[in-house]
């Protein structure tokens, strides 16, 4: 038979509109033969249908089948011998295939068979032929069940009958046919196999085209239809592919010739062209996909028969899949092969090999030779390359594709479908010849597939199986091939080429996740092939740098792509072990080329080198040598990194460059012997130009300098004298950093410098000359002197840091720095050895203190007013003055004296002396806690000082230097001097002074008035606009002398700076307000007006700055002058202060952000400036603080004692008291003023203590990390002191104060700094748990019942805070405290609950967050030891339940609960709250989001059955039933109302309430108007968990459905609104029946199929005049929907004789005339879901529905190639589509697939399929719309059902042939979508 693809028939042969007859259909389901006027024949057709009226009402048991077979039979046998028709054929067809059921036994079946044969003995041929269609689907299935004794009749028949009829009838029922007949084919044992199989090939010949003519004995031309339907049968008869191998292994055509030698004859190859003529006509890709369809199929037999079909039928060179298949197809068989690798089954595996590989080589092949190389010898490692070429040829570069494709297909799929490529390449490795060939194209694409799924994995635990899969596959690569790859992707970054900047950068990130995330640690990999990587990147970055000059800028190499290739190298270096680059024996015998001459080698001769060992030698040692031997490879690594190091330094490059290259200098020098050469010459002298320069390198850049000079001399590779010369200009530099206005980088400097005195020992002291002489530097002596405050300043950090460092016990926390260590000497501790660099310059310090004229004399006053160690530098005194030998001579007698000898060194003992009366003079008072608790002991050196003390015990510091000094006085006088200049009266009058300052108070009466504060005031006001900040010191003290002068005052300690210093003496359980500091005497007489003005501007001026602690202690020693007027001036000085704090923040904040060290201009460093301000700022809060409780203490009424006290007071007069405002009194005013500074405090403190945490972390300088440590924890700790001290003296205030920044927070979306908060109060010691839920409590009560407080304990509500505020930050806390802190809140919360619960209402708008506070509070009890109390608990329990009936209670009763969840979904929409964040009130008002939180927990608050099911029952009485009986019901029900129903259905004993809530919402008529989003998430599991504890519901749904009845019908409103009502009950029912069957899983109603099925058949019988009538037909279709989804196929066996004869009346009823009686049965919403029903059974394809799938659509290749001579295709949807003129969805596509099913299959059927996934024409995305008015059928045909029709059977082809998995979830959700779609529910009159 000729195809003409591009034809088609014009026209019906007869149309329902033309003929006044019944419509003749093709098919002849819906049609009768017009009955002859005979009265026999209607004798004879009474007889028949009296007949097959008994099938509904007489048929209960199997024997009642039978007898009905046997009268019908007797009725078909009473026809009268001139009559060929059987009455009522469609009818009779009906109930015969449901005669055929396979729950029957088999002798129904064969009395059936009977039956069938006689009908198609009277129809003949010619009748079978037409009638094909009714008779064939029925019988189709049987062998599929059939025992043996039916198989036999049932082959019979279809040799009798089937055999002979028309080829144009069996044309398109051929597939039906060849899946009728494959179970026959599985059981090659049976004993009708054979029988079955030649049927087959029978069948293959009655369809054949008249002109075909024979290739072979069993093929001819004519055979393609048929082989194109057994193609389409097998791929889509997934249970029948075991017959379909069968057939395929006896009859497939060998498609592939073995390779031959010698050329085959013309008519061999004409032969076998013919062949694949013949089965790839007219779309070889029906080929292609059965194969692939039987190789993915999940059964493993079925997987090594196709195998063994792609060896013997399909071999790889075919000309089918050479030459014929796609290049697409191929991939996809190629990629269904190697997929059955992931099994790891050798059985399969073998026969794989096997055909990849091509056949085994004979003997003659080998001697003859080979194409690919004809000179080969006939030996084994021939045969190995003559069949890897095979595959290289037929199959490499096809599987490479198919590969790839499958890496990106999977690319958005689940871990295990992602992974799957990775274990495929993996097997494919076991064979050599194929993996080396196919795994270096696929490696880097797997890497790289890896790395991109990081980014969108859903979880970490997603990735990691992901990449333990791809780690797997990674350790089977050769170690060669890794590091070639590494090396293409550095060469590809780094070298020459057209890449951009992102994609250079992107292929070292890939290295990077390579080295990062894979094994890279093998020896041959560490050994040989990283050296190898590290030696090529250098000479890259070599080649690289000489190519950058100015006229050659692109190829210069950008510093960011440099730095990561250097960190690459960094990280390779690390692995590679010192044994690397040892010489072997083996290296010996190696021809290796001279030192000399290989480093003189360029650069491109060693990357060939490196090259030809990769490409050409694989990378294999055991194949070829490595190129270089190691002790050469050791020399050039270091030649290259020294020559890179050098250049770098040169060319001043930035310092992170230089870092990172100094670093792998570094690691090699450690790695490689101390034989290996390298010339530092050149790199030291480059090192000295660099240091040398004026210029300020980089802190990066020194560092580097510093670890590369340390780790040479630590390594042998430079002299002691050369590392000494670089000591002075590193030590400049170092001295720069040190600066006290860069704090950035202190630490690491300090720690820089002990690593250059590790290097250059304990003896050596030219770090610490170097240090005097840069302090030294700029000095001028005489009378002119200047000391410049700078060189002190940086000694002060020196000595700060020198003193905190401990290597091994910091720097294991921190971070390791870029240029780290690498196999380094211990670092000396610079708090051990403190005195080998610091002893001189420390001295050189003190010497500034002989001087007050220098500004170093005031940093060093500052400097010992803070120091850290001051035990230390006493300690340094003790060393000195033990060296002294005239010290330890001691006078004969104790009165006695004894001379000086002429070699004691009376000028240092002086020196000495002075010294230390300096420090005595100007240390602060803590020094002297320090000389009298810390001891020195008697050995503490050698002599021991006892000869010095006297006494061998342990004696105090301050004991020591007495003793000193008694020894000075006990000597005499040198003889020849003389006078006050004399040495010994000088040393004599030193030790006195300090032997003075030892035993006296150094403090002095106070002297009288002299009025000089006027002047020195305006003074001090002048100095700030002056050059020299210092001169601020001298008049501060003159001042304050003045001040104090006003009047005598006794003499008193002064304050130290910072509240931290002095003990607070007051316990916070006695009083809610403690004072911040201790009574202080008043001064009486106000100080001048001047002076506030001054101390403001002296705060805020920037020359201030370096003497601001002088101003805060000069502040600090002023306040008590105003304590009369201390709240005028509070606010001022409050602001100032803030104000500065907040700007010396923002400039530490910038500082440490910025990238580069930016110079400042001023000289104080803004953490000084900060610790100052902070100091200040307490020393202000605390005065006014203190002030203000004693004005309270003075106002305050002494409360009666007989009222009654609760926990918040007065309780009962508090409810009665009167809220009438009142005038604001004096003391109001002033604690108002007051709470005002403190909240500011207390807001700058938290943005200090929030510095560095969160968010802020990652904008900070990494190279500063140590640094940003130190000082913002220095700073963090200074504002947490204070915050305590606030918190200590105004809990309340300040709680409310950090609850409003947290409330700010939660305004901007900034959870941050909300989570911060719950942070801080932790850290507090002034806000643990016991002192801040009081407090809590109070703020809450101050807001809701502020009547009930004492007023001590309320609010001044200055913060503008809700009480739904209070409460969910309440909530939040607790929620965030541990649970061992439960004892100590428990009394306060219990208390707090039961009066709260005394008078509710006030507090109605919080209480359900009161109740989550409970809850939390039961959990966490349930969790310690201290909730074991039984009584407690039970304590709690009541509590929690009052709360619960309180929140009914004060709130209305039936609250609309989707005001309170669905509520705050609109409030989201309407002001929208990014990052998930939602308000308090969102919270507080989400009644039913809190309790569906609760509700899991009750058993752990409740504890006892009975509690919990009260709890459950109050919440599904006063939350569940009413939402679900609400008028607005199903608005009333969110998402969250059913979490909290699926939370109580899980309590345990709680199975009565939750059922019976359920029940009444599911029989809710309004329940389908329930949004579909809710319904999957929500509904259908809830129903699912209600349907599975009683089995009652199907059952009870079906009892309520009545059948169709006609009895009693009447004319009139009433008999319609009766059968409208039971059309809406039964269409309700039907409903219910289909989202139960949806909500229950695969199979659970099987026990309750049968009913169903009766049901549904029963309504089918409906009419458009019954009650109930027809107009339930849709919701029939969506149970029959719903059973498709969700019952396995062999279950529904006795469903398809039903749906096929109602599908096609509905079909059909599409053309039937207005008001026919098809067209009332059958109504617009019925015809849409007859449509669906059908699009449903063509996409998820059940077996026993392709049987009789033909009958509607064109499941052949007809469906896309029409064939010719007059072809008119005979399923329904074609011929409607025809009878209704449509034109859509075929076009004239014609000749290949390619053409048009292929393109198709990229635009219609894989928009349908989409997103490659097989899903339904109507209602989904790329499909057919549905949204249509069911008003009007013309419309609904037009836009709808016109279309479906033009376009089903090709779609349906389409997504065969696509080969794509059913999208079960979408077809769910098109179910749903309709079931809960109200618009075809009948409406009640």
């Amino acid at each position: 038979m000729a195809l003409d693809p591009g034809r088609r028939s014009a026209s019906p042969e007869s149309s329902g509109h033309e003929s006044p007859g019944p419509r003749q259909w093709r098919n002849q389901l819906g049609s009768e033969d017009a009955p002859p006027k005979d009265r026999h024949y209607r004798k004879y057709a009474n007889g028949i249908e009296r007949t097959l009226s008994l099938f509904d009402t007489a048929l209960q048991e199997w024997a009642d089948y039978i007898s009905f077979l046997n009268r019908l039979l007797k009725a078909l046998q009473a026809r009268p011998s001139s009559i060929s028709t059987i009455p009522a054929k469609a009818t009779v067809a009906k109930r015969l295939s449901q005669c055929l059921n396979p729950s029957l036994p088999s002798g129904v079946h064969q009395k059936t068979l009977e039956v069938y044969n006689y009908v198609f003995s009277v129809i003949g041929r010619d009748g079978l032929s037409r009638d094909l269609p009714l008779y064939f689907p029925g019988l189709a299935s049987v062998l599929s069940f059939a025992s043996l004794s039916v198989r036999g009749p049932f082959l019979d028949l279809l040799e009798r009958y089937f055999l002979d009829l028309d080829p144009r009838s069996m044309r398109p029922a051929m597939k039906s046919v060849v899946l009728s007949l494959l179970p026959g084919l599985e059981e090659e044992t049976s004993e009708d196999f054979d029988r079955t199989l030649r049927l087959m090939e029978r069948f293959k010949v009655a369809i054949r085209s008249p002109g075909s003519e024979p290739i072979t004995e069993a093929h001819s031309s004519g055979d393609d239809f048929f082989w194109q339907c057994f193609f389409l049968a097998s791929i889509t008869g997934h249970s029948r592919r075991t017959g379909a191998l069968a057939y395929l292994l006896r009859c497939l055509p060998h498609l592939g010739q073995a390779e031959q030698h010698e050329p085959a004859s013309a008519s061999d190859a004409a032969t076998s062209a013919k062949l694949s003529q013949l089965v790839t006509s007219p779309e070889p890709g029906l080929l292609i996909r059965s194969f692939a369809a039987g190789l993915a199929d999940d059964q493993l037999l079925i997987q090594r028969g196709y195998l063994d079909l792609l060896v013997t039928h399909l071999p790889l060179h075919s000309e089918v899949l050479q030459a014929r298949a796609k290049p697409g197809d191929l991939e996809l068989l190629l990629k269904a092969a190697v997929g059955v690798t992931v099994r790891r089954d050798m059985s399969l595996n073998r026969r794989l090999w096997t055909w990849l590989l091509g056949p085994e080589p004979t003997a003659s092949a080998e001697t003859e030779g080979e194409p690919e190389s004809p000179t080969s010898s006939s030996t084994q490692p021939h045969a190995f390359f003559s069949r890897t070429g095979y595959f290289e040829e037929f199959g490499l570069r096809p599987l490479t594709r198919a590969l790839l494709a499958m890496i990106k297909t999977h690319a958005d799929s689940n871990p295990a479908e992602r992974a799957r490529p990775y274990r495929i390449c993996l097997s494919l490795m076991d064979r050599w010849e194929i993996g080396g060939l196919v795994v270096p194209e696929l490696f880097l694409p797997i890497v790289d597939s890896v790395r991109e799924f990081k980014t969108r994995a859903a979880s970490k635990a997603d990735f990691a199986e992901v990449l333990r899969s791809a780690s797997v596959f990674f350790d089977g690569v050769e170690s060669g091939l890794i590091y070639s790859e590494i090396l293409t992707l550095v060469a590809q970054a780094i070298g020459s080429g057209t890449l951009s900047s992102a994609e250079r950068s992107g292929k070292l990130d890939l290295v990077k996740f390579i080295l990062t995330h894979f094994n890279v640690k093998e020896e041959e990999m560490a050994t040989t092939h990283a050296p190898l990587t590290v030696l090529s990147i250098l000479c890259m970055m070599e080649d690289a740098q000489e190519t950058d000059k100015p006229g050659d800028a692109p190829a210069s190499l950008d510093a960011s792509l440099s730095e990561a290739a250097l960190n690459i190298t960094t990280s390779l270096l690390e692995l590679i072990p010192e044994r690397a680059f040892q010489s072997s024996s083996s290296d010996k015998s190696a021809t290796l080329v001279e030192s000399k001459v290989l480093a003189a080698s360029p650069n491109s001769e060693l990357l060939k080198k490196i090259r030809t060992f990769y490409v050409a030698d694989q990378g294999n040692w055991d194949a070829a040598a490595p190129p270089f031997a190691p002790e050469r490879l050791a020399e050039l690594l270091l030649q290259k990194a020294c020559h890179l190091n050098c250049d770098c330094v040169s060319r001043r490059e930035s310092g992170a460059a230089m870092a990172v290259k100094s670093r792998v200098l570094v690691l090699l020098v450690s790695k490689t012997p101390e034989t290996s050469l390298l010339a530092t010459d050149n790199l030291l002298a480059a090192l000295h130009d660099c240091l040398c320069s004026e210029t300020t390198i980089p802190f990066t850049t020194y560092a580097s300098i510093v670890s590369l000079s340390s780790h040479l001399y630590a390594a042998s590779r430079i002299e002691l004298l050369e590392l000494s010369n670089l000591v002075v200009p590193l030590v400049r530099h170092a001295w720069a950093f040190l600066a006290a206005s860069e704090p950035k980088y202190h630490v690491e400097t300090v720690r820089s410098l002990w690593l250059l005195q590790s290097a250059l020992t304990p003896a050596n002291r030219d770090i610490e000359a170097a240090i005097c002489s840069l302090m030294l530097q700029n000095d001028t002596t005489g009378t002119f002197a200047r000391r410049a405050a700078g060189p002190g300043r940086s000694f002060c950090v020196l000595w700060t840091h020198a003193l905190q460092d401990n290597p091994s016990g910091v720097e294991r926390r921190v971070s390791k720095a870029a240029n780290g260590d690498a196999k380094a000497p211990p670092r000396l501790a610079g708090m051990d050895y403190y005195e080998v660099m610091l002893t001189r310059p420390l001295f050189l310090m003190l010497d500034a203190l002989l001087d007050e004229r220098t500004q170093l004399f005031m940093t060093v006053k500052s400097w010992l007013n803070s120091l850290i160690g001051m035990d230390k530098l006493f300690g340094i005194f003790i060393t000195k003055f033990a060296d002294m030998s005239f010290l330890r001579r001691r006078p004969e007698s104790q009165s006695g004296s004894t001379p000086f000898a002429e070699d004691d060194d009376l000028d240092m003992a002086i020196y000495y002396v002075r010294c230390l009366s300096s420090v005595f003079r100007w240390a602060p008072e803590a020094s002297w806690v320090v000389l009298a608790k810390r001891f020195v002991r008697s050995d503490a050196c050698v002599p021991p000082l006892s000869e010095i003390t006297g006494t061998d015990a342990d004696i105090t510091l301050q004991e020591f230097f007495l003793h000193v000094c008694l020894q000075c006085l006990a000597h005499d006088e040198i003889a020849g001097e003389e006078g006050s200049d004399a040495r010994t009266t000088q040393l004599h009058r030193s030790a006195l002074t300090v032997l003075h300052q030892i035993l006296l108070n150094p403090f002095a009466e106070q002297l009288a008035k002299l009025h000089l504060e006027t002047f020195l005031i305006d003074k001090l006001s002048q100095s700030l606009r002056g050059p020299d900040p210092y001169v601020q010191v001298l008049l501060l003290d003159v001042v304050y002398a003045a001040l104090k002068l006003r009047e005598l005052v006794p003499a008193e300690p002064p304050l130290s700076p910072g509240l931290e210093k002095r003990a607070a003496g007051v316990d916070p359980a006695r009083s809610s307000r403690a004072s911040l500091v201790g009574e202080r005497p008043r001064v009486m007489q106000p100080p001048p007006p001047a002076l506030l003005k001054c101390i403001l501007t002296g705060l805020s001026s920037p020359s201030s700055r370096p003497v601001l602690d002088s101003w805060v202690g000069f502040l600090s020693e002023c306040l008590p002058l105003y304590s009369d007027s201390v709240f005028q001036v509070l606010i001022p000085l409050v602001e100032t202060l803030c104000g500065e704090i907040g700007n010396a923040f923002r400039s530490l904040h910038r500082l440490f952000r910025a990238a580069e060290l930016v110079p400042a201009h001023g000289n104080a460093g803004p953490e000084t400036t900060l610790i100052s301000l902070l100091n200040g700022l307490e020393q202000v809060l605390a005065n006014g603080h203190d002030r203000l409780l004693a004005e309270e203490a003075r106002a305050q009424v002494v409360k009666s004692p007989d009222q009654p006290q609760g926990f918040f007071g007065n309780m009962v007069s508090g409810v009665f008291s009167s809220d009438a405002p009142q005038a604001r009194s004096a003391t109001a005013n002033d604690r108002l003023t007051v709470l005002l500074a403190f909240q500011d405090a207390v807001r700058m403190c938290f943005t200090i203590w929030s510095w560095g945490q969160g968010s802020d972390a990652a904008l900070q300088d990494a190279a500063s990390g140590a640094s940003l440590g130190y000082t913002s924890l220095r700073m963090r700790n200074r504002a947490r002191r204070l915050l305590e001290h606030l918190f200590a003296a105004e809990t309340l205030e300040c709680l409310e104060t950090v609850i409003g920044i947290w409330r700010g927070a939660l305004d901007r979306a900034d959870a941050s700094t909300a989570a911060e908060v719950f942070n801080l109060l932790p850290a507090l010691d002034g806000s643990r748990p016991k002192h801040t839920i009081p407090a809590l409590f109070n703020a809450i009560y101050s807001r809701t019942n502020p009547g009930a407080l004492d007023p001590s304990r309320r609010s001044t509500l200055t913060i503008e805070l809700q009480d739904t505020d209070l409460v969910i930050f309440l909530v939040d806390y607790t929620r965030s405290l541990e649970d061992d802190t439960m004892d100590e809140i428990w009394q306060d919360c219990t208390a707090f609950l039961k009066d709260l619960l005394g008078n509710p209402f006030p507090h109605r708008q919080t209480l359900p967050s009161l109740l989550e506070f409970a809850a939390i509070l039961g959990e966490k009890v349930d969790n310690t030891n201290f909730g074991e109390q039984r009584k407690m608990r039970r304590e709690l329990a009541d509590l929690f339940l009052r709360l619960l009936t309180a929140i009914f209670t004060t709130r209305p009763t039936s609250f609309d609960t989707a005001g309170s969840s669905n509520g705050s979904e609109r409030r989201t929409a309407e002001h929208p709250q990014p990052s998930g964040v939602r308000l308090p009130g969102e919270r507080a008002d989400d009644v039913v989001g809190i309790l569906s939180t609760i509700v899991p927990n009750l058993p752990k608050i409740l504890v006892e059955n009975d509690r919990i099911l009260t709890a459950a029952t109050a919440i599904s009485t006063n939350v569940i039933g009413p939402t679900l009986r609400a008028k607005s019901f199903p608005d009333t029900v969110s998402k969250t109302t059913l979490v909290l129903l699926q939370e109580l259905a899980r309590l345990p004993s709680n199975q009565k309430s939750w059922r019976k809530d359920v029940a009444d919402a599911f029989n809710d008529a309004r329940f389908f108007g329930s949004a579909v989003p809710i319904v999957h998430a929500a509904w259908l599991p809830l129903l699912k968990q209600w349907a599975g504890t009683d089995r009652e519901r199907m059952p009870d749904l079906l009892g309520r459905i009545a059948p169709p009845t006609t009895a009693g019908i009447v004319f009139g409103v009433g008999a319609t609104s009766a059968r409208l009502e039971a059309d809406r009950k039964t269409q309700l029912n039907l409903r219910r029946i289909a989202v139960l069957v949806l909500a229950c899983g695969p199979d659970a109603l099987v026990s309750d199929l049968p009913a169903v099925l009766d049901k549904l058949t029963e309504l089918l019988a409906a009419t458009a005049t019954s009650s109930p009538s027809s107009t339930t037909r849709a919701e029939l279709y969506m149970v029959l929907r719903a059973l498709v989804l969700r019952v396995s196929p062999v279950h529904l066996a006795p469903l398809w004789p039903v749906v096929n004869a109602e599908l096609h009346s509905a079909i059909a009823s599409v053309v039937a005339a207005d008001h026919s009686p098809a067209s009332d049965t059958y109504g617009n919403a019925a015809l849409l879901q007859a449509c669906k029903l059908l699009d449903l059974l063509v996409c998820v394809a059940p077996d026993e529905f392709q049987l009789c799938e033909w009958l509607f659509v064109t499941d052949t290749i007809d469906a896309v190639y029409r064939p010719g001579g007059g072809y008119v295709p005979v399923a329904l949807v074609d011929e409607v589509c025809e009878e209704l003129g449509a034109v859509g969805g075929r076009g004239d596509g014609g000749g290949e697939v390619g053409g048009g099913v292929a393109h198709h299959a990229q635009t219609g059927a894989q928009e349908g399929v989409g997103s490659k996934l097989r899903r339904p024409l109507l209602g989904t995305p790329g499909g057919i719309a549905d949204e249509v008015g069911m008003e009007r059928k013309d419309e609904l045909v037009a836009k709808v059902l016109r279309p479906f029709f033009g376009q089903l059977s090709i779609y349906a082809f389409e997504a065969t042939y696509a080969m794509a998995p059913v999208d079960r979830e979408g077809c769910v959700a098109g179910l749903v979508r309709d079931v809960f779609d109200e618009r075809s529910i009948v409406r009640g009159m």
